[in-house]
């Protein structure tokens, strides 16, 4: 399969922000957060905070390509978005009345990518996978899949993770993550590129092997650890790796396809 090209990838990690919440009294379950983004006008007044984040990670993904929203505004432009618990935060928030009414769409995860098609103006096509990592590896794949059939010219790879209002439900259940739990948003712009990429997946056996580093993002681990692949060699070959709930994946990406800056938010 043609491997498409990197124009873009924006990044905002917890991790960097070192902003905590424990999930726990005795502080053992850390949560690293990002912060709501303040984002004007009166639209965005009773927006998520996943979906804020969610146009954040775009806004950063546009500054790494240096262009205007205008160049992925159209009905050339996929969105794929990929999560494994955002919606969680706006579940709990709408079973326990704290949403209210008003609220009860934002417990679907459709909303999150919709946001961003509104604000952006994405008109092509679309998708949502929901899952760990490995359901990011394959959303990557299927962009190279779109992208090479000329289903579209640019495609958008969304992932958005938060845990904080969930704290102590993820901390009820820590032996099942690796620890810091580490909100993330991150978008991924390609494009038609040369040279090859391809996935290969497995359950049971031995696990992939994680990246380097501690803590969990769940679906936005692998545009994170593209980020500091990237940084580290830029000219380089990739090789992404997750896995989540017995499923192991592994994305090879060829060297001759790899532009991205990957900067930091």
């Amino acid at each position: 399969m043609r491997a498409p090209a990197i124009r873009g990838l924006g990044v905002l990690s917890g991790a960097e922000t070192r902003s905590a919440t424990t999930g726990s009294a005795d502080g053992g379950s850390e949560i690293l957060t990002l912060p709501r983004p303040d984002r004007p006008g009166d639209r965005f007044r009773r927006s998520t905070r996943e979906c804020l984040l969610a146009l954040a990670a775009v806004d950063a993904m546009l500054e790494d390509g240096k262009a205007s929203r205008e160049a992925i505004a159209g009905e050339r432009t996929a969105l794929l978005y990929v999560t494994a618990a955002a919606y969680g935060a706006s579940n709990r928030a709408f079973i326990e009345r704290r949403g209210g009414v008003m609220h009860f769409a934002y417990t679907a995860p459709a909303v999150v990518p919709a946001e961003v098609a509104i604000e952006f103006g994405v008109a092509g096509p679309y998708g949502i996978l929901i899952g760990g990592a490995p359901a990011t590896l394959r959303a990557i794949a299927q962009a190279a899949r779109l992208l090479e059939a000329g289903g579209c010219d640019r495609v958008l790879v969304l992932a958005v993770e938060i845990f904080e209002e969930c704290a102590d439900l993820y901390t009820r259940h820590r032996r099942a993550y690796r620890w810091p739990l580490v909100e993330t948003a991150a978008c991924l712009w390609l494009e038609r590129g040369a040279g090859a990429i391809s996935l290969e997946s497995a359950r049971g056996g031995r696990p992939a092997a994680g990246p380097a580093g501690g803590g969990e993002r769940f679906a936005a681990g692998p545009l994170a650890d593209l980020r500091d692949w990237c940084a580290r060699a830029p000219a380089g070959p990739v090789e992404l790796s997750g896995r989540w709930r017995g499923e192991h994946a592994r994305l090879h990406w060829s060297p001759e396809i790899v532009h991205a800056r990957g900067s930091a938010a």
